[in-house]
């Protein structure tokens, strides 16, 4: 059978969107959202068993111990045993799973204890009173013994080979003297009877991308004294983990450059975490937890302080995303910002250039320019990248000498947007593409970021 592209959840995301940002949005929104459904294919494919027994094994020889931590309200019980199983699978076998309890009743309480006795990797905290999720989840983070702390929801679950595969890029970091603070993986939504959908493949660490929404969520592994330090704020509970994200981050700049930070915090390019979709979930019904997304933009807001950038920081069309519109000259804000570039498009309305990757390809080529590229957003959302174009750039005054050099022109400034003049540069698209890259690359050699930000956009 083909996938269902209209249902419940969609169309009330629809409506929901329609009266935040009116009929033009929410026609290209809904169009994009049907071409995306209709050429997804999301089928997870569950780890053999054999191979389970090879991580098994090799496990063994690693020392890493995870302290997987869960606060619980009342949990369904169908909910929290698939959770419970689901760690009671892995093939890593160095953990221990902490559930902090806040239910008035027994229930949860009665089930965890039924699997204490038969694992007593599992242990079960009974909270005094219901403090919210972070003040929940920090009792337990409190009790964790391990040496990485994992946040896992009670309704959600992880994959067998979770574990194994976020302790091979540790020990991996270890031995190339790169050790992280942070791992995280990919991840999609799991709607119940082994149906999962939206698989949600990241990028590597991305300063301007996180500031733009927590594309980094689930499932994300700690380093404990870190994670003990810092804890969740209860003042950002529903976008507590956002938060969290962010300040790791801010703790890393004070020793470390931002072009280097994606050494500390870690991706594994893999589905290690099925995020249950059910109504009230914010998987599901993005409306259902509208205030976690006004906590997001305070969480933005505070790191941006922090760092004493002068910002606005307002919600992006897609709830969950963010802008930031800097006061002073971006420049002037961000002293780790070399490049800036937006979009350049065709006469259809077409993105035809931009943004390249480190491969030198073009990104989001041949999207509308009202399409935001796919349930992420990341087409519409300002991130870091290997390069821009030269034909929509502006440069830091430090990186002005790089751009004669390797132009051949001087230097200046035109238009409303304040762009390169690079009307004396005459070549092909391939030629202004290994300028582009060539510039990129000059600027990363000097620690420098290159920033993309598609609200920038010219014409061709």
């Amino acid at each position: 059978m083909g996938r269902k592209v209209v249902n419940v959840a969609n169309l009330k995301k629809t409506i929901h969107y329609f009266r935040k940002n009116g009929i033009i949005h929410t026609y290209y929104a809904a169009k994009e959202r049907i071409e995306e459904e209709r050429k997804r294919d999301d089928r997870y494919q569950e780890i053999p068993t054999e191979t389970l027994a090879v991580q098994r094994s090799e496990g063994e020889k690693f020392s890493c111990r995870f302290s997987i931590v869960v606060p619980a309200y009342e949990t369904k019980e169908e909910f929290l045993r698939e959770m419970i199983e689901s760690v009671l699978r892995q093939s890593y076998e160095k953990w221990e799973l902490i559930i902090a309890d806040a239910s008035e009743s027994r229930h949860v309480e009665n089930i965890v204890k039924a699997y204490q006795e038969e694992d007593r990797r599992i242990r079960y905290l009974a909270l005094a009173e219901n403090r919210g999720i972070s003040e929940n989840t920090n009792a337990a983070i409190a009790a964790a013994q391990g040496d990485y702390i994992g946040l896992l929801d009670h309704d959600d679950l992880l994959t067998a080979d979770a574990l194994y595969e976020t302790a091979c890029v540790i020990r991996d970091g270890q031995q190339a003297g790169k050790t992280p603070v942070m791992v995280y993986s990919d991840e999609d939504k799991y709607l119940g009877n082994g149906c999962y959908q939206q698989k949600n493949q990241k990028y590597k660490f991305n300063l301007d991308l996180i500031l733009s929404n927590n594309y980094i969520c689930h499932f994300m592994v700690t380093e404990a004294a870190l994670m003990k330090k810092l804890k969740l704020r209860r003042q950002y509970d529903g976008a507590q983990d956002y938060d969290f994200v962010l300040r790791v981050a801010g703790t890393l700049l004070a020793s470390l450059p931002a072009c280097e930070l994606e050494n500390k915090i870690t991706h594994v390019p893999k589905v290690l975490y099925h995020w249950r979709a059910h109504a009230d979930s914010t998987a599901e019904n993005t409306a259902s937890k509208a205030y976690a997304y006004e906590a997001g933009r305070a969480a933005v807001t505070d790191f941006c302080k922090s760092r004493g950038w002068k910002v606005k920081v307002t919600h992006a069309l897609h709830l969950g995303f963010y802008q930031i519109e800097y006061l002073p000259d971006l420049f002037a804000v961000r002293e780790e910002a070399g490049m800036i570039g937006g979009r350049i498009l065709d006469r259809k309305n077409r993105i035809i250039s931009g943004i390249y990757d480190e491969s030198g390809s073009r990104l989001y080529l041949g999207l509308h320019k009202e399409y935001s590229g796919g349930s992420t957003h990341r087409a519409a959302l300002s991130q870091d990248c290997a390069a821009v174009d030269i034909r929509c750039m502006r440069v830091c005054r430090e990186l002005q000498p790089a751009f004669e050099k390797i132009t051949g022109v001087p230097y200046k400034e035109t238009g409303k947007q304040k762009l390169a003049d690079v009307t004396a540069v005459s070549c092909d698209e391939e030629g202004y593409r290994k300028l582009s890259l060539e510039l990129g690359k000059a600027a990363a050699e000097r620690g420098y970021l290159v920033v993309w930000d598609p609200k920038l956009t010219v014409r061709q």
